[in-house]
């Protein structure tokens, strides 16, 4: 096998063009050559390899590639070319001066189709850029989402001081009523709205400020009310899940079990009486299920109180948390069920 035909056999994309003969045309390309371009070699010869460029090509590469031409010197470029399609390429070329013993005789030329690097280059310049403008926007939102947070904590540190001020008020009027009922209705009335506020200090303490835990809201609502009814006969025992809950749903559980587990204080161990109050709280199917029991006198024992709604009220709240309750006389004791449904990813 000869030089020539090896050149022509080779899978490398090959072109010759004569230095002597103005704008130095082609006068020999191999088969891979006609391949790349989509050009037969009848097309390609007597032309110069400018044809193989368009609108895209780096015009400072082409004049960088004049240069070496007219100097005869060698030299490597990368164009963007153009096939007879019409369809572009990245060719890597490589051009190499030939002498006879007159001097500077022809140009050989190598070419590498490049396209798949910068391809790979481009895909990974994108996925650079996405990722940027992901982190951006990532950023944004939780900016976003802290500034709103900050604002949920500042609304119920402001509400729960506020609260704290009518329930003090209102307490303060109690005092001065001579009328034993509506000095116990104005009292009642304060301890409500302190439980609210509570609700919304135990809210301000969490680091998001959307959601609350279920277990450290009723250790802490139990805790201050504990401190205002302190009563040794009495004991209080919790078994509360650790629930996540929205924001939305803190104030009515406060004033809901509250109600329930201050009632049970102050009317089921009358005379003196000892005994327990269980309170227990776990997510079911459906969401969860709050339990408040005591070991005293009944429902049916307890003496009515005309002017107190604690029954009314605890029906009202579970009805806003679409929920139900059930009134149980446990043998000696009383039984509150209330079933609460929660959404999905609370």
């Amino acid at each position: 096998m000869t030089l020539a035909s090896a050149f022509a056999a080779t899978p490398s994309p090959m072109l010759v063009t004569d230095a002597r003969a103005p704008d130095h045309p082609i006068v020999w390309v191999n088969e891979a050559f006609t391949r790349q371009t989509g050009y037969t070699a009848d097309e390609m010869r007597g032309r110069n390899c400018r044809l193989l460029q368009g609108p895209a090509t780096d015009h400072a590469q082409v004049a960088r590639m004049r240069d070496a031409i007219a100097a005869g010197k060698a030299t490597s470029v990368e164009l963007l070319n153009y096939r007879k399609d019409g369809t572009s390429y990245w060719n890597a070329m490589t051009l190499t001066p030939v002498h006879d013993e007159n001097g500077l005789a022809y140009f050989f030329a190598t070419q590498t189709d490049t396209t798949h690097i910068h391809r790979a280059e481009l895909t990974r310049q994108m996925k650079e850029e996405v990722e940027k403008q992901v982190e951006a926007r990532t950023a944004t939102l939780n900016t976003a989402l802290d500034q709103k947070t900050a604002l949920l904590r500042e609304i119920d540190h402001r509400v729960k001081n506020n609260l704290q001020v009518i329930s003090s008020l209102m307490l303060l009027k109690a005092r001065r009523m001579p009328e034993v009922e509506t000095r116990l209705a104005l009292e009642g009335m304060a301890e409500r709205i302190g439980a609210i506020s509570i609700a919304h200090r135990l809210l301000y303490a969490e680091e998001e400020g959307t959601h609350f835990g279920l277990t450290e809201f009723v250790s802490e609502l139990l805790s201050d009310l504990d401190a205002g009814m302190a009563d040794d006969r009495i004991c209080i025992d919790t078994e509360v899940e650790a629930i996540r809950l929205p924001a939305s749903m803190a104030a009515p559980l406060a004033l809901m079990i509250h109600e329930l587990a201050s009632n049970a204080l102050r009317h089921a161990f009358p005379g003196g009486r000892a005994g327990r109050v269980a309170i227990t709280a776990r997510r079911t199917e459906a969401g969860m299920r709050i339990e408040v029991s005591d070991d005293g006198i009944g429902l049916a024992n307890d003496t009515p109180n005309e002017a107190g709604f604690g029954r009314s009220l605890v029906e009202m709240v579970a009805r806003q948390l679409r929920g139900s309750v059930r009134w149980i006389a446990d043998g000696d004791g009383t039984r509150i069920e209330i079933a609460i449904p929660i959404r999905p990813g609370s």
